[in-house]
């Protein structure tokens, strides 16, 4: 019976990888989000409610377990940048650079940077201090997200005006098509901090290309209808929502 249940494990996470190259990445967020890393909540699988909730109260810990989790990963330098880098730990960030600056850019199995956990966790100094180290400013993750779309999924506004003053790729779309609008549209909450804020910037940005397609065949607008209570905010690029790019 356990061979059994082990197998059918085996299944399940062997269909979960074998998406169809048109399948909707959106949704997949909405059924499989918790498992997306997301700073001190990056564990939590309550509800949709709860979860807003927990993002907006980052997760408290004191000196003592910082100086311990730091402890146990001393002879494993990428892991603690990039647990530092998610966990504000600006002085250790910085220490870790200067003795090896190609820390800047290592990554975890699933392709996330230290910019990249940073990014996602809000933390702009240790955002900055990547920055400054020469960090690159659009790698990607296995599932094709940038730093940008990390800020954006979690309406880290000031991160997000960090890396666009940066060079960071406004219109880049993941591996299911989504560009950091998208991400911003699908999560925009009333109850979540800066999601307005965080549309309103990408939607003022020059070069932004409203029009794109998600794998699904969606744009941001339309995403934005019927994921949120923002969508009055499209009304700003209404002109250009509905045109489809030149390839």
């Amino acid at each position: 019976q356990t061979i059994a249940v082990e197998e059918n494990k085996i299944k399940s996470q062997e269909n979960y990888r074998a998406f169809p190259e048109d399948f909707n990445q959106l949704e997949l967020l909405n059924t499989h989000g918790h498992m997306i890393p997301r700073g001190a909540s990056s564990l939590w699988t309550g509800s949709k409610d709860e979860e807003n909730e927990v993002e907006e109260e980052e997760l408290v810990h004191s000196e003592e377990w910082y100086l311990e989790k730091e402890k146990t990963l001393k002879d494993k330098p990428k892991e603690l940048i990039l647990w530092a880098a998610e966990n504000n730990q600006l002085s250790t960030v910085t220490r870790l650079l200067a003795e090896d600056p190609l820390l800047v850019d290592c990554c975890d199995e699933d392709g996330y940077t230290p910019l990249h956990r940073a990014a996602y966790s809000g933390h702009v100094d240790v955002v900055s201090a990547l920055l400054a180290a020469r960090s690159m400013v659009n790698p990607r993750t296995i599932d094709g997200w940038t730093p940008l779309h990390s800020a954006c999924r979690w309406s880290r506004i000031t991160v997000a005006s960090l890396l666009l003053r940066h060079g960071a790729e406004l219109n880049a779309q993941t591996n299911g098509g989504l560009t950091p609008l998208h991400l911003a549209a699908s999560h925009a909450s009333s109850l979540q901090r800066d999601s307005a804020h965080t549309i309103e910037l990408l939607l003022s940005q020059r070069h932004l290309k409203p029009g794109l397609r998600s794998n699904s065949g969606e744009t941001a607008s339309e995403v934005a209808q019927r994921s949120g209570p923002h969508y009055f905010l499209f009304e700003m690029v209404e002109d250009c929502v509905n045109v489809v790019p030149m390839s």
